[in-house]
């Protein structure tokens, strides 16, 4: 119980010092990534499949989060780049899943407009992401 109240409080000291807000502004700088190519894809490029459209931002979006993270997020770190890209690219492509996952059944099957059905998504997977990108992939 005292780890989990001495957590909470780093947890606590993190937001107060800006990590959690440069955690928002980097997210909705990769969200905003994801979101183009997944619109051209669809828009643009008339592709059928939304869930293939948001795969494909979803692995752009991914490379930028991961480097505003590394360099601008998670300052206070010690490994190097690529001590963090295996931990990184191995959450992510979980969440990617989920994301296709939740589109391919939101667009493709059910036939629902793919604009709510990703805000939906990526509102479901950012708390989970927060917390597994600091208390695993960039953990001091």
């Amino acid at each position: 119980m005292k780890s989990v109240l001495l957590n909470a409080r780093t947890t606590f000291d993190q937001l107060r010092r800006g990590e959690f807000i440069r955690f928002v502004a980097n997210g909705l700088l990769a969200t905003a990534v994801h979101y183009s190519v997944l619109y051209a894809g669809v828009e643009i490029f008339g592709l059928k499949s939304v869930a293939l459209a948001s795969v494909m931002g979803a692995a752009v979006g991914i490379c930028s989060s991961f480097l505003g993270n590394y360099f601008f997020v998670f300052q206070n770190h010690t490994r190097p780049l690529l001590g963090r890209v295996i931990p990184f690219v191995t959450l992510y492509t979980f969440m990617l899943v989920m994301h296709g996952t939740f589109m391919l059944i939101w667009s493709d099957w059910l036939g629902l407009d793919f604009r709510p059905g990703f805000l939906i998504a990526t509102a479901l997977q950012t708390g989970f992401s927060y917390l597994a990108n600091r208390y695993l992939v960039f953990a001091k």
